[in-house]
């Protein structure tokens, strides 16, 4: 054998560090599974496979990265709605949704909290932030063509998050619970009289014997005029139901943009 061989042969082991302590202990195994070789193919294939993996993508192409083509719009939405929903959880700890307090509550986040002013300016103004940068990101989509095959079904994934950003935001102007919030979502409940088949004033309606107490406008309201239990439902939809929703089709969204090839690039 050569002595540089047999030196080598007869040198130590390099000691392992903390973190592969951590990652080779029997209980870090037990929980996260490496069945497969450490191979870069199979690092490609499990960013792949991985929605959560696919917001940091194996590669990039170049023009993906450049802002005259993207203007990053899908990028700040997505921020946006992440300081929302941060935003919105220190306020649900300060806001109770009855029409006793729901007002009060809001005033006492205002001028009492500490940093309870910030904190909701914060929510409302990335609220509005997130309804216009999500109106500029489906312009841009539109206008390079981004929707075309094979991406026809992520264009209708996004014309759907486009709808619930809408209703999240329409949801949340009511908890304020001051005259402006009651009035305008009295207003914007109203246009739900005329939904065609599910509005008593609406097309097909009446014949359909769709009444003003079971309609379109009474299941948005819990009744027939804007009240405390149109506050209560409206709070639900607003910091349940409906970001649950968004973020599973948020989740399908990335998803597909790496299943479709990435970013659509320019002609």
């Amino acid at each position: 054998m050569p002595p540089d061989t047999q030196a080598a042969a007869a040198a130590p082991a390099p000691r392992p560090t903390l973190a592969d302590r951590l990652a080779r202990n029997y209980v870090w195994r037990s929980i996260f599974r490496h069945g497969y070789a450490d191979t870069p193919r199979n690092r490609v294939l499990q960013v792949a496979g991985n929605v959560w993996l696919h917001l940091h993508p194996s590669k990039i192409r170049r023009h993906a990265v450049r802002f005259r083509f993207t203007w990053c719009a899908g990028g700040l939405t997505f921020l946006l709605y992440l300081v929302t929903v941060v935003t919105g959880v220190v306020l649900m700890f300060y806001y109770r949704p009855t029409a006793e307090y729901a007002y009060w509550d809001v005033k006492y986040l205002d001028f009492d909290v500490p940093f309870g002013m910030i904190m909701r300016n914060m929510h409302r103004w990335a609220a509005h932030g997130m309804v216009i940068y999500i109106w500029v990101h489906m312009f841009r989509v539109f206008m390079t063509g981004s929707y075309k095959p094979p991406r026809e079904f992520n264009w209708v994934v996004g014309v759907v998050l486009l709808t619930l950003t809408l209703l999240l935001s329409f949801t949340g102007y009511l908890l304020p619970w001051d005259q402006l919030a009651i009035w305008a979502v009295t207003v914007g409940t109203n246009m739900a009289r005329a939904t065609p088949l599910l509005g008593n004033e609406g097309p097909l309606g009446p014949e359909l014997g769709v009444t003003p107490r079971y309609d379109a406008r009474a299941l948005l309201t819990a009744g027939t005029v804007v009240g405390a239990p149109t506050l209560l439902r409206f709070y639900v939809l607003h910091c349940i139901v409906l970001p649950i929703f968004a973020s599973v089709l948020m989740m399908l969204h990335f998803w597909r943009v790496r299943k479709d090839g990435g970013i659509s690039g320019p002609l």
